[in-house]
């Protein structure tokens, strides 16, 4: 009978043992699909998102199309991902519409998608879970405040006769962390030109790309222009070609200042100067003002070519969308997180806290 007993104590616990292998869970896979491979922004997400997937014990592939211009290979990257059957998925689109049929099929699959970066703008609901991103519209309004505070006496004098012109670069009309920077400039410098400098709206025109010309845009004014520069497209060649035209009527359009909205067009600005040696000598007085950082980026600022950049936090934006989307696959509540922006120059960038968020 004892034998018996030990028998059957045996066999239950070796099944139990079976049960509970059978139900261990696979390992978790959440794939990191970005807007492009070619700036090191992405290389600088890919590094956190690496470091979350590694403190969460999560299985990750970070991958994005050649250029911000391909729409079509990123959509392909998402139907091949989701074929995999994730358990979370990060996304940073570059066209929700193009997405849309994936979107709803996670919908249906309930496969929690977090944003990163720009994000998934005007998503099904109930597709994105939550966002991991930099307030694009008020990074780039502190571009406005820095450019500001340097040009602000230009400004004050500028006429109808004299006027002076200020350029809002921005990479595409497409792309709402883009678009956001773009407007969020834009809309800081007309606050700061009619508060500060006392100058009524009607003095102000806003002009260039439609799509950054809001309905209640000054758009009569002849003394002080801000026009918004969109590329041809996203193509380095297409942004430095458009950095050049803005450059060639420096003089004639008394070019106050260029906001460079990320690293694309900065860095196209670059290109066009001799990596920014060109600026103090012959655009004597023009400030610009970049976004992100990037090695020539970085030694333009150094160098005082710019008069600093806006730097989000790459690193972090990777990191929390990973964690966020391991939260939200074990049904953790989440939420849209900003993960900020500072503005460095060549007096503070050597400071210790910049050293995670100047990648090159």
């Amino acid at each position: 009978m004892r034998i018996a007993k030990r028998i059957a104590v045996i066999a239950m616990g070796a099944a139990l043992l079976v049960a509970v292998t059978g139900c261990a869970p696979k390992k978790i896979y959440i794939p990191v699909i970005s807007k492009g491979f070619q700036h090191q922004f992405w290389q600088a997400v890919k590094q956190g998102a690496e470091q979350a997937a590694k403190q969460d014990g999560v299985v990750i592939t970070f991958e994005g199309p050649a250029t911000e211009a391909d729409i079509q290979p990123q959509v392909q990257m998402l139907v091949n991902a989701m074929a995999k059957n994730p358990q979370a998925i990060c996304l940073a689109a570059l066209d929700t519409n193009s997405v849309m049929d994936q979107l709803n099929q996670a919908i249906k699959r309930k496969i929690p998608i977090i944003g990163f970066d720009s994000g998934v703008p005007n998503a099904p609901a109930g597709a994105i879970y939550a966002t991991a991103a930099t307030n694009s519209y008020n990074a780039a309004g502190l571009a406005a405040d820095k450019m500001y505070a340097v040009i602000k006496d230009k400004i004050v004098a500028a006429t109808n006769a004299k006027p002076v012109t200020i350029v809002d670069f921005n990479q595409d009309a497409t792309s709402q962390s883009v678009t956001d920077r773009g407007k969020g400039f834009r809309d800081e410098m007309i606050k700061l030109i009619t508060t500060d400098a006392n100058r009524p709206a009607t003095d102000i025109k806003v002009t260039g790309n439609p799509a950054y010309i809001a309905p209640d845009s000054p758009v009569a004014g002849k003394a002080i222009i801000i026009d918004v520069v969109v590329p041809a497209s996203p193509k380095d060649t297409d942004a430095t070609a458009s950095a050049q035209a803005i450059l060639n009527r420096f003089k004639s359009d008394r070019v106050l200042g260029i906001f460079c909205s990320n690293e694309g067009v900065a860095r196209a600005v670059l290109s066009a100067t001799n990596d920014g040696s060109a600026l103090p000598t012959q655009y004597k007085g023009l400030v610009v003002v970049g976004f992100d950082a990037g090695k020539a980026q970085k030694a333009a600022v150094k160098n005082g070519y710019f008069l600093g950049s806006i730097t989000q936090d790459p690193v972090r934006i990777g990191f929390l969308a990973v964690d966020l989307a391991y939260k939200a696959y074990k049904g953790q509540p989440v939420q849209n997180v900003d993960t900020g922006a500072k503005f460095y120059d060549k007096n503070n960038m050597d400071q210790p806290e910049f050293g995670p968020l100047l990648y090159d």
